[in-house]
């Protein structure tokens, strides 16, 4: 989550933020991480999923709603380090390892973000409102005791990302209505005992059109196959190589610009993990928690930036979805923690 050009796909320590404008390329804000292509994995131009002309005249595209004030969070809920600071921290190099205590601690702040994502999925409504949504699911975080994640972490002015039909990612609620045929991502991280739990999932809103929830299915059949992969001593390439094989087989792209993470007691940290083909090295160790998020979309895989500085949408309008899970390595695969 921290603001990082990444020439080659090699990390390098985040520049100072800096909000981009609404035709600027997502290069540089809080969340991001940017990979180059690799040379020879290109993607095609043309893809079977890509969306017609007069698909994308039918949908009006998202503009911005009204943003009202960031909610309060009783004193007494334990803050990450971050909150209160102006920038958002650096992506830690440190690799999050968990023995059985923290394994517990882990598991237990998962299960909270993953009933609060199931709680909020039953919101999507039409004309519900995103700010609606982030209230909602604020409430039900501070009253399990824990403190909403993004809230505060570089800015962030709210409890929860909604990002909806062409957002690829780290919408922020407002007070734009959720209409018809909709689809949005939210975004769930809690904050509990000193432990993150981070998930997501793309909802659909009233009767979708069938072009957009085989997106949204291939999407999350993406993220499991991913999961599917992983176990102790397994590259972490092998993440990439299995998303853009099912994700090209149904003629959608990957999006390269953001990445999953290490999480536990730092919210974002090593190791990086990249959801298109790659050649970073690396191999998954047991005892490690990350995400894994990959995010597909009907067209362009490039974004443009908000004047919000948060809010990252596909240069073409073409629809975007995403899914998360928080995973715990073992010895012979991974436990999915973000599980009810």
């Amino acid at each position: 989550m921290a603001a990082v050009k990444v020439p080659s796909m090699e990390l390098h320590r985040p520049p100072p933020f800096r909000s981009g404008g609404r035709g600027r390329s997502c290069f540089q804000k809080p969340f991001l991480v940017q990979a180059k292509r690799l040379q020879g994995l290109e993607k095609a131009n043309t893809r079977q999923g890509k969306q017609s002309p007069e698909q994308l005249k039918k949908r009006a595209p998202l503009t911005p709603g009204t943003v009202s004030p960031p909610l309060p969070v009783p004193g007494h809920i334990l803050r990450p380090p971050y909150v209160g600071k102006k920038d958002a921290p650096e992506i830690a190099s440190e690799i999050q390892m968990h023995d059985k205590e923290s394994i517990v601690h882990m598991k237990a702040a998962c299960e909270l973000a993953a009933r609060v994502l199931e709680y909020a999925g039953t919101l999507v409504k039409p004309s519900v409102t995103t700010d609606e949504i982030d209230k909602s699911v604020h409430k039900m975080i501070i009253d399990a005791g824990a403190y909403p994640s993004p809230l505060g972490y570089g800015g962030f002015p709210k409890s929860v990302c909604t990002s909806v039909n062409e957002c690829i990612c780290h919408g922020i609620p407002d007070s734009r209505k959720l209409q018809d045929g909709d689809i949005i991502n939210i975004d769930v991280t809690v904050y509990l005992n000193g432990y993150h739990g981070d998930t997501s999932k793309t909802f659909l809103c009233g009767e979708v059109d069938e072009g957009s929830k085989r997106l949204v299915k291939v999407t999350e059949e993406c993220m499991l196959r991913a999961i599917s992969a992983c176990k102790h001593g397994t590259s972490f390439k092998k993440i990439g190589r299995r998303i853009s094989e099912h994700a090209g087989r149904h003629g959608f792209g990957v999006v390269e610009q953001f990445v999953g993470h290490g999480v536990g007691r730092i919210f974002h940290s090593e190791p990086i993990i990249y959801h298109q083909r790659n050649n970073m090295p690396g191999q998954m160790v047991e005892g490690q928690t990350f995400t894994i998020e990959p995010a597909l979309t009907m067209g362009s895989i490039e974004c443009n930036m908000w004047d919000d500085g948060w809010t990252a949408v596909t240069t073409d309008g073409s629809l975007a979805a995403q899914f998360e899970h928080t995973i715990l390595i073992t010895k012979t695969g991974a436990e999915i923690l973000t599980k009810c």
